[in-house]
């Protein structure tokens, strides 16, 4: 579904959106799988009960602990998650998807609330490459 994200735009995209592109990713993902389910196409809600593991994770992976004590409260929201997805997988069962997406949808909804809030300054591409490399090239010694 986000294929018509390039690796281009990624790289444009501030790490509070992007967080917030993998919340919708994964509400996506956990919607598909429930509808794999009652298909009872297993083989392919497996596949998408993994990949929304995997999401989670990445999330969780991605907290900055010293925003305090809202990165905890996460940090145990996606541990939850995660052992739901997970059970759910195993047991096929839409009620522990339902219970994730509706978790999801609320931390999802607050993060965007948030974004609008909080406009912050997009990098500008390139010009964001150039001030690294030059960041970088101040400290390389040249040999002639």
């Amino acid at each position: 579904m986000y294929d018509f994200l390039t690796e281009e735009m990624i790289f444009k995209k501030t790490p509070q959106e992007i967080t917030a592109l993998l919340y919708e990713a994964c509400i996506d993902t956990l919607e598909e799988a429930i509808s794999a389910i009652r298909k009872k196409d297993y083989f392919y809600s497996n596949r998408l009960l993994k990949k929304a593991h995997d999401i989670i994770y990445r999330l969780d992976a991605g907290l900055n602990y010293n925003a305090g004590i809202v990165a905890d409260q996460l940090d145990a929201l996606y541990d939850y998650m995660s052992e739901k997805v997970i059970a759910a997988n195993i047991n096929k069962d839409i009620a522990a998807i339902e219970e994730v997406l509706n978790i999801l949808n609320e931390i999802s909804a607050s993060w965007n609330e948030s974004l609008k809030k909080h406009k912050t300054a997009k990098p500008a591409g390139n010009l964001l490459l150039r001030q690294k490399s030059l960041a970088y090239e101040k400290h390389i010694q040249t040999i002639e």
